[in-house]
């Protein structure tokens, strides 16, 4: 398994250094994966409508990932991978993803993972002027086409939300691919990822029967689909806030016998069985770090 953490940018900042010493520290600590969420557009949480405690989460700071991980390319290790977790794909052209991807993916050499999801914000989507009621079934056929226009030079496409008259981008992908990684727990999600998608990004459930049962559901549509289940990843999120030691090595190494690829620390989550660390300052971030690391180390 890798070893990945999500950057706490909405904890420490994000100015230029403070980017540069989280990611560089997470590399000399032994993380070999960096992950950013994404979100445009934050609800106002003084705002006078409705659900302002849905419309504040993500009224944080978040930087554009793209650019983001464009900077980090140049200072990061040749092994560190990148990754969004996850980019809210229906808030955004397909074509201009798949261009924007394909750039990073250049820059760092192959070493990127595109994570998708659907996004809960409507906010986000009325100020991008993108339909937030078909998110999901317009954001099949988005990865269809960028699929396409990673592949060749020229793509011509017709389809019920995209119309692409053979043309393409230029650079592509260095595998003239790009890893798509999907973000979410219903049924549809479980059928994108075993049909088009090369893994899952997982948070919502703990070591137990629930992850078993729906893990196989996957590699089971996979297998019906004709594709090989071992090639569909599996990424889950261990958070540093909640557990020890001894409880993390204990699940790294359930994980790592259900088939995952990736491991993931995140302190700053705290939804579902997650729960945040209590410090905020870069100092308390790396501290907590080092403990995951090394508490499982042994079981990667």
């Amino acid at each position: 398994m890798r070893l990945g953490v999500m950057m706490p940018l909405g904890d420490i900042g994000g100015y230029p250094r403070t980017v540069r010493e989280f990611a560089l520290a997470a590399e000399e600590i032994g993380f070999t994966n960096l992950g950013l969420p994404d979100h445009v557009l934050g609800g106002n949480p003084a705002a006078a409508t409705p659900g302002p405690e849905q419309r504040s989460l993500s009224s944080g700071l978040y930087h554009d990932p793209f650019v983001a991980f464009g900077y980090l390319a140049a200072l990061c290790r040749p092994t560190t991978e990148f990754s969004t977790q996850v980019l809210i794909l229906a808030q955004r052209q397909a074509a201009l993803v798949a261009k924007q991807a394909a750039c990073l993916d250049v820059l760092c050499e192959g070493r990127f993972r595109l994570g998708v999801g659907v996004g809960w914000n409507p906010v986000e989507f009325t100020g991008l002027n993108e339909n937030f009621h078909n998110r999901g079934r317009r954001s099949v056929e988005q990865v269809v086409v960028m699929q396409k226009l990673w592949a060749d030079p020229y793509v011509s496409f017709e389809g019920k939300w995209h119309r692409i008259e053979d043309a393409g981008i230029n650079p592509l992908p260095v595998r003239r691919s790009i890893p798509v990684w999907f973000g979410g727990h219903v049924e549809q999600t479980l059928e994108r990822i075993a049909t088009i998608g090369d893994g899952w990004i997982m948070n919502a459930y703990p070591p137990g029967r629930e992850i078993e049962a729906e893990w196989g559901k996957i590699r089971g549509m996979a297998e019906r689909a004709g594709r090989d289940p071992a090639a569909i990843g599996l990424e889950v999120w261990i958070s540093g806030g909640a557990g020890d030691e001894r409880s993390w090595a204990e699940e790294a190494r359930y994980w790592k016998r259900q088939g995952a690829t990736h491991l993931t620390l995140t302190n700053t989550f705290g939804r579902r069985h997650h729960k945040r660390i209590a410090g905020r300052t870069m100092a308390d971030h790396l501290a907590a770090m080092r403990r995951f690391q090394a508490a499982v180390a042994d079981a990667l």
